[in-house]
């Protein structure tokens, strides 16, 4: 999101960003926040870092069942302008398992929108990142391909 910020002048020279976490409940919230810490800490020694590892094997990912159960939603909060005129634009993006299903979208509609879109925008050379890249053709084929854009609400 920076990054593509810093790249294209329409974001503004304002524009900041931040993101969190939201969970359903406060147990998975202390979970996450006390657990990923000491996970990333014991990742870092070999004799607990094969324990961990050892959770799963490779190819032990969860069932077609589980999968079709998993969802994901990302809201995205934008507040533009100053303060008595402020704008404010809420959207999300949602979708299936984002582990697997949702991802494999993602990619392979990338891959699609390079090869074969030719109304990509056109910047500069060097790294872009997706957004700036694939911009609205890669929007228009994920909503094609079953992954939700929404804009639920815009106050100003």
């Amino acid at each position: 999101m920076l990054r593509s910020a810093r790249l294209d002048s329409a974001y503004g020279p304002e524009f900041t960003y931040a993101h969190y976490v939201v969970t359903r409940r406060l147990g998975r919230t202390i979970a996450l926040y006390a657990g990923l810490p000491v996970l990333l800490t014991l990742a870092q020694f070999g004799p607990s870092r094969r324990l961990v590892l050892a959770y799963r094997k490779a190819g032990q990912g969860p069932s077609a069942e589980r999968r079709a159960r998993s969802r994901f939603k990302v809201t995205f909060v934008a507040d533009h302008g100053p303060p008595r005129h402020r704008r404010r634009l809420v959207t999300s993006v949602s979708g299936g398992d984002p582990g697997y299903d949702e991802t494999a979208k993602m990619l392979g509609e990338s891959a699609l929108a390079l090869a074969f879109d030719d109304h990509l925008p056109s910047r500069g050379g060097g790294q872009l990142t997706p957004a700036l890249a694939l911009g609205q053709p890669l929007i228009d084929r994920l909503q094609r391909a079953g992954i939700r854009f929404e804009v639920l609400s815009d106050e100003g």
